[in-house]
């Protein structure tokens, strides 16, 4: 297939004037890289104010949106009624996230983080829309919670072992695979086959994590077609079926048609 016959959709990045001195520039460059649909992630109010913004400005942006786990001490029910008016209000709005836990850092606060991570699920099932998962450094304490709220969503920029991988497969739950995959030592390599095709997305979590040959600079939303290369290349499959399978399976988690 030919190269303007491809497209595909980044499913998670983050997009700032903070970050990008101009956010037209990026997201231009994804598009003449094959990279139609970009969902762009807020997890604070500040981040939140500015991607809606952003994606008033923009047809092929969307938005996943909820308080990381990062913000757990800080974070009040009024901040969650706010999150909750603005999914009924706007219909870019397609996923609650990235929401989680995250022990690396601090586990002083891991109660109000389960907390926080509980309440945005109930956000999440009582609008009909997937979460989308942060976990770092609390494997068994995400998936307890994942298993027992037993709601759809996606692992964010998994990177975890073939045995982490098929306990969230089993419980249903997606897998978002960027850069991580092109790294040289990355583990991701061998555990991706193990992953079933139909619960594959493709992420660049820019402008973090870029992918080889890039790695340690700015990521952009571009990137992902070096992504699904490698996936590509990893599975033997050529690009066209990889853009075919990943566009297929973010459609049906987001349910959206992306048109």
């Amino acid at each position: 297939m030919k190269k303007n016959k491809l497209m595909f959709i980044d499913t998670h990045c983050h997009i700032s004037s903070e970050d990008y001195e101009n956010i037209d520039d990026v997201i231009n460059r994804a598009i003449d890289n094959n990279v139609k649909y970009l969902i762009v992630s807020g997890y604070d109010r500040k981040s939140i104010k500015e991607v809606l913004d952003i994606s008033n400005n923009y047809d092929n942006v969307y938005l996943t949106l909820g308080f990381h786990p990062s913000e757990a001490d800080i974070t009040t029910d009024e901040n969650l009624e706010e999150l909750k008016e603005i999914i009924k209000t706007n219909n870019k709005v397609i996923g609650v996230g990235e929401i989680g836990l995250d022990y690396h850092y601090t586990k002083d606060n891991k109660e109000k983080q389960k907390e926080l991570f509980m309440k945005q699920i109930k956000i999440a099932k009582d609008s009909n829309l997937p979460i989308i998962i942060h976990t770092r450094d609390a494997f068994h304490d995400t998936y307890n919670i994942l298993k027992s709220c037993n709601h759809r969503g996606v692992i964010h920029c998994f990177s975890g072992n073939k045995e982490n991988a098929k306990m969230y497969s089993d419980i249903g739950l997606y897998f978002g695979i960027g850069g991580v995959l092109t790294f040289k030592n990355s583990n991701l390599k061998e555990t991706i086959k193990s992953i079933p095709l139909d619960k594959i997305i493709l992420e660049t979590d820019s402008p973090y994590l870029a992918p080889t040959p890039f790695r340690g600079e700015k990521n952009e939303p571009r990137n992902i077609l070096i992504i699904a290369e490698e996936l590509s290349n990893i599975l033997n499959k050529n690009l066209s079926e990889i853009s075919e399978i990943t566009v297929g399976n973010t459609c049906n988690i987001f349910n959206n048609k992306f048109d």
